[in-house]
């Protein structure tokens, strides 16, 4: 199932330009996967005008926005209130470029590999050009509305 840009905010907390998913190419709750796509453009928060394009060690925060979308997904299908997610740690991260050029398409995949709520552990990947172009691991925490003022 796609989920467009507009659709998107009703399953991440990010907005604006802070919001760097252009849209969801696919998921699987089952296999706890996700695909999404964004269009690098001068619009990103994080552009780098020398670069002409996004630098690449960025692409952690386009997974875990992935990671987001993804239990976004998962907690309005199940209809329970969307929790919040938190970075613990980056691993493994592997970089096979220095940045994403303006008007690149890159696809974004993350995948649940390990879980012992409220803390996961995602493999995510970053394609641009059809080539394989950050690689890496993030672990995540969830936690309710309630309790997330305590990590803020």
């Amino acid at each position: 199932m796609v989920i467009e840009k507009e659709e998107l905010h009703s399953v991440v907390p990010h907005r604006d330009r802070l919001l760097l998913l252009g849209r969801v190419t696919g998921y699987n709750l089952e296999e706890r996967s996700i695909e999404a796509e964004s269009v690098i453009t001068e619009d990103c928060i994080f552009y780098d005008s020398p670069l002409k394009g996004v630098p690449a060690w960025v692409g952690f925060e386009y997974i875990a926005q992935a990671i987001s979308a993804l239990t976004g997904i998962r907690d309005r299908e199940n209809k329970v209130p969307q929790k919040f997610g938190f970075i613990l740690a980056v691993s493994r991260l592997q970089i096979g470029l220095p940045f994403f050029k303006t008007g690149s398409i890159i696809t974004i995949r993350a995948k649940e590999i390990e879980s012992m709520p409220p803390v996961s552990v995602f493999e995510g990947e970053i394609f641009a050009d059809g080539k394989k172009a950050l690689e890496g691991k993030i672990t995540a925490m969830e936690v309710d509305n309630e309790n997330k003022k305590r990590f803020m």
